[in-house]
């Protein structure tokens, strides 16, 4: 995956900051991540959520709101135009958002600007709130009430200050958000923690009820309401990418498979407890497990072939590339090295390191290692595979 820096112009002619998560393939669609108020585009849920989801292949943008998370000096309306204006921007740049998601108030955000969106297929919530005069209950009554006398306030939210203001708190209680839902004609996943103690359970259901079908709703079991454990995180992007693949278009290959190859059998010769003859085609191999697992460490692992096979067509992807484009690649190498990685999602870690000999410039092995994250190995690991068994005479 890469991630590169993405600006523009809010509604109000401020410029806004954001990233771009970039998947490994094309992407199969655009997202735009909206965050919560005492969060920012780097918050763990923000970041965990749009790394997930590029690896299920969708590109995902997380940019700090003028108001929401960043000071809380703007207004509900002007969030939502910032993020009108952040679809805008992404469709100019040759990336037409599909997918809004938005986490707690940020979730709000995202279904109040939906409906005016042509190019949003689908809207997903975490967290979100159903009134948003639920976030005023969290501020001291005495600052908010001086916010509301003097026009503006410092209160404090999840050990943060914010800037409040009388226009913030106004605008807050003018909108009808369940009115955005039931208006949305968008198909809707709300994802909720029964637990939640910042936005309640009983939110999720206003919004469940108010919303028309196709609509969803998911139990994030025990999470909080940040999504502080990153596998509650992973566990809700893996959902939104599930949901999300009905509405986006299917994932299409870049460049062409080096060998789909015609079929590898693996037959037990009796030595040792693993040791396994190889054959594909005209050529045979053994594949064992180390000595220190009580094989004979007579030829390479399960996970060694796989990550021969990453290392290999890696490779193979490169000089194909390099010879369409004319490129002065003189010699190419990969070493893949597997491990597993406990309490992340997904577990499996492949590291794959290349070395490029030839007079290449700095753009051109750019281009090369981007090349080396879309081979068919690669893209066949990280979209997955399904695996049929059936028995043979």
């Amino acid at each position: 995956m890469g991630q590169q820096v993405f600006e523009f112009d809010g509604a109000s002619e401020n410029r806004l900051s954001g990233r771009l998560e970039f998947p490994q393939t094309t992407p199969r669609g655009w997202a735009i991540f909206a965050h919560c108020f005492t969060c920012g585009k780097d918050s763990l849920a923000a970041v965990r959520v749009s790394r997930a989801l590029a690896l299920g292949g969708i590109g995902v943008l997380r940019f700090d709101f003028a108001g929401l998370g960043s000071g809380g000096e703007g207004t509900f309306a002007a969030d939502v135009d910032d993020l009108v204006s952040a679809v805008r921007a992404m469709t100019e740049a040759g990336m037409p958002p599909s997918l809004l998601i938005g986490h707690s108030l940020g979730g709000a955000a995202a279904l109040a600007a939906a409906g005016s969106l042509a190019s949003i297929e689908a809207v997903a919530t975490i967290g979100a709130p159903a009134d948003l005069e639920h976030i005023l209950g969290h501020f001291d009554p005495t600052m908010l009430a001086r916010a509301e006398t003097e026009g503006t306030a410092e209160v404090e939210l999840g050990g943060r200050t914010f800037v409040i203001r009388r226009s913030f708190i106004n605008d807050v209680r003018e909108q009808d958000l369940l009115g955005y839902v039931r208006n949305l004609r968008r198909p809707l996943l709300i994802l909720h923690a029964p637990g939640d103690r910042i936005v309640g359970i009983e939110n999720a259901s206003k919004i469940f009820q108010s919303a028309k079908h196709p609509k969803s709703f998911i139990s994030l079991d025990d999470a909080d309401h940040l999504l502080i454990r990153r596998g509650d995180a992973d566990y809700a992007a893996t959902v939104i990418a599930a949901w999300a693949s009905r509405y986006l278009s299917p994932i299409k290959d870049d460049l062409p498979s080096v060998s789909d190859g015609e079929g590898v059998t693996a037959l037990e010769t009796g030595k040792g407890a693993f040791q396994l003859t190889m054959q594909a085609g005209n050529h045979r191999f053994l594949a064992d497990e180390p000595v220190s697992v009580g094989g004979l460490g007579s030829g390479l692992s399960p996970y060694e072939l796989v990550s021969a096979g990453l290392a290999a067509c890696t490779v193979m992807t490169m000089r194909m590339y390099a010879q369409r484009k004319g490129l002065p690649l003189e010699r190419a190498g990969v070493t893949v090295k597997h491990s597993k990685r406990s309490g992340e999602t997904p577990a499996d870690l492949f590291e794959r390191m290349v070395t490029l000999d030839g007079p290449l410039d700095d753009e051109q092995q750019a281009k090369l290692i981007s090349i080396a994250d879309r081979c068919p190995v690669d893209l066949t690991l990280v979209r997955g595979s399904d695996v049929s068994t059936k028995l043979v005479a």
